[in-house]
């Protein structure tokens, strides 16, 4: 018998490491190697602007889950706010997000897998394409487990590397390019060696290291007791921005001097190897690798749940809204996993450029839902102001807070059209939204169509 609903089964601790390894992934452990390369030691003020707007986004969705049982992702809330084209737009538009962050990490897999062994970088994407799949339709819980221990090696990880930092900053530590002192912060150049040109052009890749923090919400369906779980998980996003971003990346630069970095290799791998641990370095770059595979697994479930969800509006093909025995939309998983694996292919034809192109793409797309969020929740507070009044998790400075990280938004996509590397991606991604809106147009007027040839018929 087809199972219907998705079953509510990621606890608290399933949770809370969600929401850590969505805010730690591959644009932190391989993608902030480019970024320092642009805006050297500032990199951490990027990190910390993009974090803070990163945070009041998910305070607005936050609010916006609990204000109503029923909502299960962003198209639900897009719908009530903003219509069913809006609705339409935004829920394909967030899987194709996911569509190039799964790409990017699959990428990034073959690219670590390269620190070991002379193979070319397809080869592994699609290895850990298969048995991420596997994985995936089990149980949503076995995900949760898989995301768990993801989570928790990063945080391990991190932990030790800011431990290691502390102790090599005590002891003066030197190292093949000189003394670990926070003195390279600004030694190299200042702390702002390539100008205020350079800083701006870092938060492209700063914005991709933030995806997927909202996976929170994508889970909100399939999460025990969301009133508790969801706050608890949104609240604690600014300690881990400023720990395991700011923190982990104050560290690596009093380690290495910000010239010593290179935009084409993990800089956590690097300050291993730097401070003569060859053999540390190996482990981490396994953990940046699972790192990668934890990301990509992130991807899979997304994409799976928000076809799900548009079947389940009419908005997909019936076929994708069905389960199977486990409860996991499996049509959906299959479909989303074949796209996902033309990372694979552009790691064979661009193995240079492939990461570059396809970060730049989800991090546009992210605006683009980031900036739903947003202005449905503008939306919320005017028009409901009944349920914002008896919301227990409101969200804080609203609405300039709102208006404020919008401006930001926009702010970054211009910067992107300004730079060599992201303008071709800025350019090309119109074409996606003007692909859904004919689509959409074209839906709706065969809806009519049928509902008046229906009417005449009786």
């Amino acid at each position: 018998m087809a199972q219907t609903e998705l079953k509510r089964e990621l606890a608290n601790r399933h949770v809370q490491l969600i929401a850590i390894g969505g805010t730690i992934g591959t644009g932190l452990f391989l993608g902030s190697g480019k970024a320092i390369q642009q805006a050297g030691p500032s990199i951490m003020l990027t990190y910390l602007i993009v974090g803070i707007a990163v945070f009041f986004v998910m305070r607005a969705l936050g609010e916006l889950l609990l204000s109503k049982a029923g909502y299960q992702s962003f198209t639900d809330i897009a719908e009530d706010y903003l219509g069913p084209r809006a609705a339409y737009i935004t829920g394909w538009t967030y899987w194709f997000c996911w569509i190039m962050t799964a790409m990017a990490d699959v990428i990034a897999v073959g690219v670590y897998v390269q620190y070991w062994f002379d193979i070319p970088q397809w080869v592994p994407a699609v290895i850990c394409l298969i048995i991420l799949l596997g994985l995936n339709l089990l149980t949503v819980k076995s995900f949760g487990e898989l995301e768990f221990w993801f989570a928790l090696i990063k945080v391990v990880t991190i932990l030790a590397l800011i431990g290691l930092g502390i102790v090599l900053l005590v002891t003066q530590f030197k190292t093949d390019a000189g003394s670990v002192s926070v003195r390279n912060l600004w030694e190299h150049g200042g702390v702002f060696p390539n100008g205020v040109k350079g800083f701006l052009f870092s938060f492209q890749m700063v914005v991709f290291a933030y995806v997927g923090v909202e996976l929170v919400g994508v889970s909100a369906a399939e999460t025990a007791n969301p009133e508790k779980n969801i706050p608890s998980a949104i609240n604690k996003i600014p300690l881990r921005i400023l720990f395991f971003y700011v923190g982990a990346l104050f560290v690596l630069l009093c380690i290495n001097p910000w010239t010593q970095l290179s935009a084409a290799e993990s800089p956590f791998v690097r300050t291993f190897s730097l401070v003569g641990i060859p053999v540390a370095a190996g482990i981490i770059n396994f953990v940046v690798l699972t790192s990668a595979a934890s990301a990509c697994n992130s991807g899979m479930f997304s994409t799976s749940r928000i076809l799900y969800n548009l079947s389940r509006r009419n908005q997909a093909s019936p076929q994708l809204g069905k389960l199977n025995r486990n409860h996991v939309p499996a049509n959906s998983l299959f479909i989303s996993t074949i796209v996902i694996s033309a990372g694979a292919l552009l790691s064979k034809l661009i193995p240079g450029q492939a990461f570059g192109i396809v970060t730049t793409i989800s991090a546009i797309c992210f605006i683009w839902v980031w900036g739903v969020v947003l202005v449905c929740h503008i939306k919320y507070k005017r028009n409901r102001p009944d349920l914002h009044a008896t919301s227990k998790f409101k969200a804080p400075f609203t609405p300039v807070m709102n208006y404020a990280v919008l401006t930001l938004f926009a702010a970054i996509l211009v910067i992107m059209l300004f730079a060599d590397e992201t303008r071709p991606a800025l350019l090309f991604t119109p074409l996606w939204f003007i692909l859904l809106f004919v689509l959409y147009s074209i839906r709706s007027r065969k809806e009519k169509s049928d509902q008046e040839i229906s009417i005449i018929n009786t």
